[in-house]
């Protein structure tokens, strides 16, 4: 098994479906898989289930530990929900490989600080025998009062910069990609967090393109540049005395932010490749943001 970085985590997203299941996700933007798909990359494994845990889910954890990233935040859209269902066979297949898991409490539709307060007594009850819980949270509520009561079982981390909004929180985190580029305000967040005790926790990515998913979408382009930007992303994160580092994304593949391998041939015109990431080509290419990952995580080390 190879050495992994604790404080090298991937954002994970188990939303997709394929195959016999129906095909859910892949659909965005109006497509028709399997040849077409709501992305501007095509999956090595083209439009997989999420379910599929022997299959895509097991080749994942082997991309992942060759990633060196030792956590992935798995996107969780409460109790009950499609993902929470899968859950459980996601955390068998990253055990296997050494690999921890983390939740990323998304904005599902009536959540407050007292149902996150729920939810993480719910994550910690129902897969507390997973190795960590790392609580990634987004900000959008105004009193966080009732996080006091999970403060002694868990990091609760939130979604910003801004120090004045952090009271009962064990941290910070970003997580847009686009925001990493030019890493606004990252340096007096992660001052802050270092004399406070607190995790600082800021988000890289390799590019953005959302075309596909999202047409007529507004939200500009991030060019990967071979490469380039990502690694100027990873720079900013670690001259912020950055704790962990998070890394948007392993696999949302409606935001191009991937990591997880791109078919150097897809399947039909429209689609980009990672040729060129790092001086690679052909198939080469399909993996270099993985290599690359795992260069910057012995960086950041465990």
């Amino acid at each position: 098994m190879r050495r992994l970085s604790s404080r090298t985590q991937l954002f994970y997203y188990p939303w997709y479906g394929g195959g016999s299941t129906g095909y859910r996700h892949w659909t965005q933007g109006g497509h028709t898989p399997p040849s077409d798909i709501g992305a501007n990359f095509y999956p090595v494994l083209g439009p997989y289930d999420s379910g599929d845990f022997s299959g895509a889910v097991e080749q994942h954890m082997r991309w992942i530990e060759q990633s060196g990233a030792g956590v992935i935040v798995y996107s969780w859209w409460g109790q009950g929900s499609y993902e929470d269902g899968l859950a459980a066979g996601v955390l068998e297949a990253a055990a296997r490989h050494g690999i921890k898991v983390a939740w990323h409490l998304e904005p599902y539709s009536g959540r407050t600080a007292a149902s996150t307060v729920a939810d993480v007594n719910y994550l910690l009850g129902r897969y507390g025998a997973s190795p960590a819980f790392y609580v990634f949270e987004s900000l959008r509520i105004t009193d966080w009062t009732a996080l006091d009561q999970v403060r002694s079982s868990a990091i609760v981390l939130a979604q910003t910069t801004d120090t004045s909004k952090v009271a009962h929180f064990g941290g910070m985190y970003t997580y847009d990609a686009i925001a990493g580029a030019t890493a606004p305000g990252w340096r007096e967040a992660g001052a802050y967090c270092e004399a406070n005790g607190l995790v600082w926790a800021p988000s890289v990515g390799p590019g953005y393109v959302d075309d596909r998913a999202v047409p007529g979408n507004t939200t500009p382009t991030l060019a990967r540049d071979n490469g380039a930007t990502y690694d100027r992303e990873w720079q900013n994160a670690l001259s912020s005395q950055a704790d962990w580092v998070s890394v948007t994304s392993f696999n949302e593949w409606h935001e191009g932010s991937v990591i997880e391998p791109a078919r150097s041939s897809p399947p039909a015109a429209g689609y980009e490749t990672f040729a060129g990431a790092y001086g690679t080509s052909g198939t080469a290419s399909e993996t270099a943001y993985l290599d690359r990952t795992r260069y910057w995580a012995a960086q950041v080390a465990s």
